[in-house]
């Protein structure tokens, strides 16, 4: 496998030019899509990128600043934003970038037939909820449009703190109407799709590779490195190789080559905004029982974690990670082997017995591969219950989430805006990303409350109200540890900053010459 790829990779390796215009980076799957609407995962979002410009983008310090909009106006106490859009944006078909364009798109990311896990992303603006569930008829009604080719008008129902970091992801970039009429689901295959970002995808041979080019027209000037190649590399352990031989330019470390690469020059470590859990359906017996769901996670000594992880994971029993407004280490329940057979026990499982057959269902990664056996074991040696692993395609694993959760699951989350709302929206009633089943109307009251709320004291103590339902009271999720991105970066390249978001915009980054 190794030597096909290698073989089949273009470019060259290290030192064999020092005018090198190409970067060469391993996606751990196939995009699911690079339909901005439609895409939920973080495989994609790396891709999309760089490939549209929002709104707005993060800087380095994770800060939104200007993009597609060059300015913007905050009006009626916080309740409507004017994005001014720049006049000299095009897409990659020379058309302008105009405000309807993101009006199209906002209005198709809610758009009940279009249905997006992601539409909730929106429900801050003036009658979203209604359109999107249905009740709404009009599209004209919800409250984003277009004043004019360069100007667009957002009105939300109350003040959103943190609409400017919203407008840096993936599901507001702008879509073309003519475009995705024109050709229907093929709209984002290469010689269909069109893109305002700083490169356009010129190839994509699925299951392999992409490949995007720069984008002649961009606003900006043009990104240093005019190439970008994404090759889909599932097994980790053979991208390392590949970065090692001098055919990929990043790479993240499996957790068996963690520990003997800390000391290379070329190693990075950073925490991540990225929380890991696994999931009860709380629909499906035996987890429709709360003692049981208490049970399993008072079972795990989460403290073993990051010896069998060996990247820095920070054990947790809240949800909210560390770094952010809202996290509280004294929320959740923790390792109590006594308490959790006591629970299993008044639930009609005393010593385990006649407990239901259960598969642990996960995608397949290393990580995963590590975290569900050490669980199982945890679970067989402190309740006496045996579960099974099912590790699944990631493509295959995401379908079933969608359409039939199993009873117990593997996810995780990684911030889309670095706001405890990003964590916590995501386990509301109406959220399409929670795949539990759970729906609290406390929880979802206390989190409109918290996402409009300006007093950072009231909102953290809103937030920790929701925390004690979600993760001691409730607990529809076992959340298990924050985590820690290790990788190799080529001494090479020039401008990589590495953030809590895993958001790398390649127009940033430069090759240095290799004669410096």
């Amino acid at each position: 496998m190794i030597c096909f790829l290698a073989l089949t990779l273009s470019g060259c390796a290290q030192g064999e030019s020092d005018l090198r215009s190409e970067i060469r980076l391993a996606l751990a799957n196939e995009p699911p899509t690079l339909d901005p609407s439609l895409a939920t995962d973080n495989v994609s979002h790396r891709v999309l990128v760089n490939l549209f410009d929002g709104l707005t983008e993060f800087d380095a310090d994770l800060n939104p600043v200007p993009a597609a909009a060059a300015s913007w106006d905050i009006l009626e106490d916080g309740r409507v934003y004017r994005f001014h859009l720049r006049p000299e944006a095009r897409w990659t078909d020379g058309q302008p970038v105009k405000a309807g364009d993101f009006e199209y798109a906002w209005k198709r990311l809610l758009a009940p037939e279009t249905a997006s896990e992601y539409a909730y992303f929106l429900y801050d603006l003036v009658n979203a909820v209604e359109y999107n569930s249905g009740e709404l008829k009009d599209p004209s009604a919800v409250g984003v449009r277009a004043l004019s080719d360069t100007e667009l008008e957002v009105r939300l129902r109350r003040p959103t703190p943190y609409l400017l970091a919203i407008t840096t992801y993936m599901v507001t970039f702008p879509l073309r109407k003519d475009v995705i009429e024109r050709f229907g689901e093929v709209w984002t295959e290469p010689e269909h799709m069109v893109t305002n970002g700083p490169y356009r995808l010129e190839e994509w041979r699925h299951e392999y590779r992409l490949v995007l080019g720069g984008n002649p027209r961009y606003w900006a000037k043009r990104a240093p490195i005019e190439k970008i190649t994404f090759y889909v590399v599932e097994v980790e352990t053979t991208a390392l190789n590949l970065y090692e031989t001098g055919y990929l330019d990043m790479v993240k470390l499996p957790p068996d080559a963690i520990p003997s690469y800390r000391t290379n020059d070329e190693f990075v470590s950073f925490p991540f905004l990225r929380g890991y859990y696994y999931g009860f359906n709380i629909k499906k017996p035996p987890f429709s029982d709360v003692r049981v769901r208490k049970a399993f996670a008072m079972a795990i000594d989460k403290t073993k974690l990051p010896e069998i992880l060996k990247g820095g994971e920070s054990p947790t029993n809240s949800w909210i990670p560390k770094g952010m407004l809202g996290y509280n280490p004294g929320i959740g329940l923790g390792f109590n082997p006594s308490k959790a057979q006591k629970l299993l026990a008044e639930a009609g499982y005393p010593g385990g017995e006649r407990f239901p057959k259960i598969r642990a269902v996960f995608n397949t990664s290393p990580e995963n591969l590590l975290v569900a056996p050490f669980l199982q074991s945890q679970w067989k040696k402190h309740l006496n219950v045996d579960i099974t692993l099912d590790n699944q395609e990631w493509k295959f694993y995401l379908s079933q989430l969608n359409t039939d959760p199993p009873p117990l699951f593997r996810l995780g989350w990684g911030a889309d805006y670095p706001d405890p709302d990003n964590f916590m929206n995501l386990f509301t009633a109406r959220s399409g990303n929670n795949k539990t089943g759970w729906a609290n109307a406390e929880f979802d009251r206390l989190i409109e409350q918290a996402a409009q709320e300006l007093d950072p004291s009231i909102r953290m103590e809103l937030y920790n109200k929701a925390q004690n339902l979600l993760c001691q009271q409730d607990l529809p999720i076992i959340p298990l540890f924050t985590s820690t991105m290790n990788m190799l970066v080529k001494d090479y390249l020039r401008g990589f900053l590495p953030n809590a978001m895993d958001v790398t915009y390649v127009k940033n980054l430069s090759y240095r010459r290799l004669r410096e």
